[in-house]
């Protein structure tokens, strides 16, 4: 097994505490409403959405995946951190990995925005070796959705205010 690490940095005109509420505590209600087209769904399985708790994408028709299983490893209200990790999803995914760990952390800008990093380990099977072409695929389709609910945020101001 083999481990890729992925940083990511993002910067943003909308504070931390309203990225996270939107893209973390109320995405299962947000992004299905604002992107009907590629998530049908995101049902918390087990728990309470805290840490622990396992949740599941459900990807509309025409969508590469049927869906994908992550388990929440950290929830930060105070700090801005969230941190889970894909356990299960179709062959097209777990046949070349074991698991993915993601940890996000949204941070105050000094322009009242945010600093958004995301740091992504990818754990692959056996000697897969994931291209980089793959994990970049992975890494825009998330950060479309991240700038999908930053739109909303931007055009619906007192929204997760």
């Amino acid at each position: 097994m083999g481990v890729i690490t992925c940083t990511d940095e993002y910067t943003s005109p909308i504070p931390p505490a309203r990225l996270f509420k939107a893209l973390v505590l109320d995405a299962h209600n947000l992004v299905p409403n604002l992107m009907p087209q590629a998530v049908k769904s995101i049902d918390t399985l087990q728990g309470d959405g805290r840490a622990g708790s396992i949740k599941q994408f459900n990807f509309a028709e025409g969508i590469q995946l049927k869906s994908v299983k992550n388990r929440v490893d950290q929830v930060d209200e105070e700090n801005f951190v969230y941190g889970y990790t894909l356990i299960e999803g179709d062959a097209l995914v777990m046949e070349k990995l074991e698991y993915v760990s993601y940890e996000v952390k949204f941070e105050a800008a000094e322009d009242g925005g945010s600093k958004n990093k995301m740091v992504s380990k990818y754990h692959t099977k056996g000697d897969f070796v994931l291209q980089e072409e793959d994990m970049k695929a992975g890494r825009e389709k998330a950060l479309g959705m991240y700038k999908v609910v930053e739109a909303y945020l931007i055009l619906n101001p007192d929204a997760y205010a």
